[in-house]
C-alpha cells in the first residue's frame, strides 16, 4: 500500500526481499519522517524484522536478494558497499533488539562494552569517551557510577540490561533507532517503563524510531502513526487512532478483534499520555 510523500521524510522505502525463489518483502512501501514514532505490526512471519535488517544492511547477500529503494538522508541504503554501511550503522541508524542479555557480551564489563560502541564512531582522549558514556547511561536513567561500569551483564536485571543496550544505541545521536521486539522479553511493568523511555529519547534527540512488535497495546502507547504488515505486504497505514479505533483492512480488522478488549479513544489517548 503506497503512502503519500512526506517532505520531512527521513526514510522513504519500496523494497522487495526474496530468498532463493521464496518472496519475503513484497513492494513494501512506507515512509517515516524525521522524529516520528512509526509502529510495524505484524505477527510472527510476516516479514518485520526481515525488513530491519534490510534497512541496516545485514541480509545475508549469498541467501537473500533485496531489490527497490530505501532511501536514506540523502543515500539509497540498498546500493551501498559493506564498508560505507558500517560507517553508518550505530551512527546514523541503531538497532535494539528483543533479548539484551542475548546481544550484550557476557564476558565483557558494561564500561567496556560502552567504549568499544564509542570508538566505532568516535576518537579522542579518553576523558571524552568516558563524557559520552555518562550522559548516555543517565539519558537512560541509569547510574554512570564506576561501580555500575565494572558489573557485567549477569549481575543486573533484564530491564537494566536493555537500558544499556539504548544506551548504546544512542550514544551518537542516531537519526533513527529501530526498536525490534525491544519490549516483548520483559515484564509488563519494565516494558512500560522502556516505552516511556523511548518516547522520552524521541522528544529530547528528535530521532525518529521504528518500532517493530507484535504488541498492539504497546504501539498504541508509543507510536504516532502503525503500518500493518501482512504476509510481506503493507497493507494499511495511518495515524495510531485511526488504524487502531477505524481499521480498514480486513486483516487489521482480524487483528482488532483478536485483542481482548479494543482499544477506544479515551484508553487510546490514556495509553498516550503514560508513555510521555
Amino acid at each position: 500500500m503506497a503512502t503519500s510523500s512526506q517532505p520531512d521524510a527521513l526514510l522513504s522505502a519500496r523494497v522487495s526481499v526474496r530468498y532463493g525463489e521464496k518472496p519475503v518483502l513484497r513492494d513494501v512501501q512506507f515512509e517515516i519522517a524525521r522524529g516520528e514514532v512509526l509502529g510495524l505490526v505484524g505477527q510472527s512471519g510476516s516479514g518485520k524484522s526481515t525488513l530491519a535488517m534490510a534497512i541496516l544492511g545485514l541480509l545475508d547477500r549469498k541467501k537473500a536478494h533485496a531489490e527497490g529503494t530505501l532511501a536514506f538522508d540523502g543515500s539509497d541504503l540498498l546500493q551501498l558497499r559493506e564498508r560505507d554501511l558500517r560507517a553508518l550503522r550505530g551512527r546514523k541508524v541503531a538497532l535494539v533488539l528483543q533479548s539484551p542479555l542475548s546481544s550484550l557480551n557476557p564476558a565483557l564489563k558494561i564500561r567496556t562494552q560502552l567504549k568499544e560502541a564509542w570508538g566505532a564512531h568516535a576518537s579522542g582522549p579518553s576523558a571524552d569517551c568516558d563524557r559520552t558514556i555518562r550522559a548516555a547511561l543517565e539519558s537512560v536513567s541509569l547510574p554512570s557510577s564506576d561501580e555500575f561500569l565494572r558489573k557485567y551483564p549477569s549481575q543486573m536485571s533484564v530491564g537494566q540490561a536493555q537500558r544499556v543496550l539504548i544506551a548504546m544505541a544512542v550514544m551518537h545521536r542516531p537519526a533513527l533507532l529501530i526498536a525490534d521486539e525491544a519490549t516483548s522479553a520483559l515484564d509488563v511493568i519494565t516494558q512500560s517503563e522502556i516505552l516511556q523511555l523511548f518516547r522520552q529519547l524521541n522528544r529530547s534527540f528528535g530521532m525518529a524510531i521504528l518500532y517493530i512488535s507484535h504488541d498492539l497495546a504497546s504501539v498504541a502507547g508509543i507510536c504516532d502513526r502503525i503500518a500493518i504488515l501482512h504476509q510481506g505486504q503493507i497493507v494499511e497505514t495511518g495515524t495510531t487512532e485511526q488504524v487502531l479505533t477505524r481499521p480498514l483492512h480486513e486483516y487489521t480488522q482480524r487483528l482488532m478483534a483478536a485483542m481482548p478488549k479494543m482499544p477506544q479513544p479515551q484508553r487510546l489517548a490514556a495509553a498516550k499520555a503514560a508513555a510521555l
